[in-house]
Parts: C-alpha cells; sequence; structure tokens
C-alpha cells in the first residue's frame, strides 16, 4: 500500500455516556423533586442476562462488584463494559457492570473526549444517547409524559450547550425528539434548529416501538419539519429497541452479526412510503448499519418496482425507480467493510461516510486513521476524502470544516 495522508476524520456515528449531573443541572426547577426524576445510584451486581433487544436481567447483591446505572421511574439501565468499552484489551469488552469510576472519562466528560478524538485523528463527531437510548425512546415509555417531555428538552440543552458548547463545533449535537407527541417533535426540530442543530436521532422503525408507522400520515409534521430546517434524520441500528435475531437462545453475537438487517428493512420502508417523494430535499442517515449489503438491496427495490408495483401499492405513491431517492436523499456509514467499498460503483461515492463508533466494543479508536487507510488503499485521492470527511461535511452542513 502506498503511504498517503488521511485526512482527519468527521465520524458520523459516535456514543456518549451522559454524565451523572446531567438532569440534576439541566432539568427545570419544578421537576427537581419529582419522584421520577433520573438519578445515577451505585449499586452491586451479581450476574447480568441478557434476553434481547434492551432488556437484561440482573442479580443484585450489594456485596458483589458495583455498578453505576440510571433509575428512572421503573427503568433500570445499568452501564456495562462493552457499551464503555474503549481502554480494554479486547477479550475484556464484556457485558459485565462498570461504573463511571473505571471507564476512559472521554465517555462521559467533553474536554476529555476531544483528548481522545485527537489521539485517533477525528476532528469531529456526532454522538448519539446512552441513557435515553438511541432515538429516546426510554422517555416515550415513560409514564409521566410532562417529565418526560421535560427530560427530552433538558437532554437536548444539554446537549447543546455543554457537551458540544466549548468544542469549536468539533462535537456535533445530536438531539431526540417527542416521540409520542409528533406536533412537540416538530416544535423541538424547529427550536434546535434555531440555535443551530442540523440532526435529530430517530427510531429506524417507528411501529416496533408502539408508535405510529411511517406510512400512518403521523409523522408529516416532523418530516416536514426536518425538510424546512434540513434537518438530518439519524437512525441507529437499535432504535427500534430490538435486533435482529434467530432465537431466544441465540448467543447475542449472531444479532451482533445481523444487526445491519434493521437498517435494510427501514431503508425498505422509506424508499416505498412516498415520504422522499413528497419532501425531496429530506435527508436521511443510517448509522452503524455498514454498506455491503446496499447494492443488493438497491437492485431488489427496483425490481420490485418495476415487476410488481400494479399490485404492490406503489404505482402511483413511488414514481421512480427507488434507488433514485437513495442517490438524491441518503447516506450510509461504516468503520469496516471491504465488501462494500469494492462497490462503491453501485452505490454511489456521495452517498457513503465513516464512523469510529467510540467507545462501544466495536469502536476503532486509537487506530481509526490505519484501519481506514487501509480499507481505502486502492481508491482515489477524491473519493478517499468524500468518504472520511466530504460527504459528512456536506450532510450536516459542517461549512467550518471546508
Amino acid at each position: 500500500m502506498t503511504e498517503r495522508e488521511i485526512p482527519k476524520i468527521i465520524s458520523v456515528d459516535d456514543h456518549v455516556v451522559e454524565p451523572p449531573h446531567l438532569f440534576d443541572r439541566w432539568l427545570p426547577a419544578e421537576f427537581q423533586d419529582h419522584p421520577d426524576k433520573p438519578r445515577v445510584e451505585r449499586r452491586g451486581i451479581a450476574g447480568i442476562a441478557y434476553k434481547g433487544g434492551t432488556t437484561y436481567e440482573y442479580q443484585w447483591d450489594e456485596s458483589a462488584p458495583k455498578a453505576d446505572m440510571w433509575i428512572y421511574g421503573d427503568l433500570i439501565a445499568v452501564h456495562k463494559r462493552h457499551v464503555a468499552a474503549v481502554g480494554f484489551d479486547r477479550d475484556d469488552m464484556t457485558m459485565s457492570p462498570i461504573t463511571y469510576d473505571e471507564m476512559r472519562p472521554g465517555c462521559y466528560d467533553p474536554k476529555a473526549r476531544l483528548e481522545d478524538m485527537d489521539i485517533d485523528g477525528v476532528e469531529a463527531s456526532l454522538c448519539f444517547p446512552t441513557m435515553p437510548r438511541f432515538c429516546g425512546q426510554t422517555f416515550a415509555e415513560a409514564k409521566d409524559k410532562d417529565l418526560a417531555f421535560a427530560c427530552v428538552q433538558a437532554y437536548n440543552n444539554w446537549m447543546v450547550e455543554e457537551w458540544c458548547g466549548d468544542s469549536n463545533g468539533r462535537l456535533i449535537p445530536l438531539p431526540i425528539v417527542q416521540l409520542w407527541d409528533v406536533e412537540a417533535a416538530a416544535a423541538e426540530i424547529y427550536r434546535n434548529a434555531a440555535r443551530g442543530c442540523t440532526a435529530v436521532a430517530f427510531s429506524e422503525i417507528p411501529a416496533k416501538l408502539g408508535l405510529p408507522s411511517i406510512h400512518s400520515g403521523y409523522w408529516e409534521p416532523f418530516f416536514k419539519a426536518c425538510s424546512e430546517t434540513e434537518t438530518v434524520i439519524c437512525m441507529h441500528i437499535g432504535s427500534s429497541s430490538q435486533m435482529p435475531a434467530t432465537s431466544a437462545d441465540a448467543p447475542p453475537a449472531v444479532a451482533a452479526t445481523l444487526s445491519f438487517g434493521n437498517a435494510m428493512s427501514s431503508l425498505s420502508d422509506f424508499l416505498f412510503s412516498g415520504i422522499l417523494v413528497r419532501y425531496p430535499t429530506l435527508k436521511l442517515a443510517y448509522s452503524e448499519g455498514q454498506i455491503g449489503w446496499l447494492p443488493y438491496i438497491l437492485e431488489r427495490v427496483d425490481d420490485v418496482w418495476r415487476e410488481h408495483r400494479a399490485w404492490g401499492g406503489v404505482k402511483e405513491l413511488v414514481p421512480e425507480p427507488p434507488s433514485t431517492y437513495w442517490h438524491r436523499q441518503i447516506y450510509g456509514c461504516f468503520f469496516r467493510d471491504r465488501h462494500g467499498l469494492e462497490s462503491l460503483h453501485r452505490i454511489g461515492v456521495d452517498n457513503v461516510t465513516y464512523e469510529t463508533d467510540y467507545p462501544h466494543t466495536d469502536s476503532t479508536w486509537p487506530d481509526s486513521k490505519k484501519l481506514y487507510a487501509e480499507q481505502v488503499a486502492d481508491l482515489d485521492d477524491e473519493t478517499m476524502y468524500k468518504i472520511v470527511r466530504g460527504n459528512a461535511i456536506k450532510m450536516l452542513r459542517l461549512t467550518q470544516f471546508t
């Protein structure tokens, strides 16, 4: 491989482990004494059993190793080592309990995160939530919706003003919305766009959360708000609170292997929904789904449109081959995907971005530039630049990094 300089990375999929003080500092005063206010506690855990999706079973024992966890009403969300994995050896990235003291500070502290980005050659980073889950569905499931509404706004204020505030634009805000109230969600889009936010976290398949589907018409105010404000809808695998699996007793590695299935299903849903026809400037971004599956699914949706549109319910809804809307309005991203890069001529060099997935077990930190260079060794400089940062700059309107 010929050595060449790899530009600084703009990662479109990383994660933040929210600090314990978040709701103490950012929740309005009238909710500070609410019995269900989100808070962090430290308890002993003797064992954790993964039950699929976002469900775990815990064995409590105060004499066992301690873990920090969020308590929010009936929710208990225990911090686990495989979620705050950076800094541990690969075989130590287990599903075991962890405290903030054991985490690398870059997981939850913005200044430390910037230092870790410097180590990894990353200039800017877009971070998905942890405690609210990938699109804020934690708050959508809460009983007290007044508190949940306040928590969403508190989270977004923390994200914009504290997590991203002193980073000179290097930490890119990713707000959440009130999924249970589409008018409130649209208003939150406008509120955050007015202070410079260009992205929002959303569910890949809202119907899996018990919410109306994207075909129902319910989400039109949200899509309209995103279109008018040029807010990119970012959908992380697992933002439907479940992962593809073969059986209840399959090891978690099966679901991890099949995780792209959520993105594939969601993409098919959107391409046949008519939403991208009605909102031709709306942009979607799929996170952590990789890109190697895309060439076939784009071929398949076009074939279905050509051969089956009369009875398939999309003859009037989707006037052009569905892949048209992928190339015009949608982005995928990857961290390790040689097969996908070999198929760029099918996917489009303008539709692919890069991620480091800090601080999860999939993270390429601290070797992201090295791993990227190995994967793009056969690509020309222009394509290499677009994927590592150029497309992200365009997608998120990061003009300061042009």
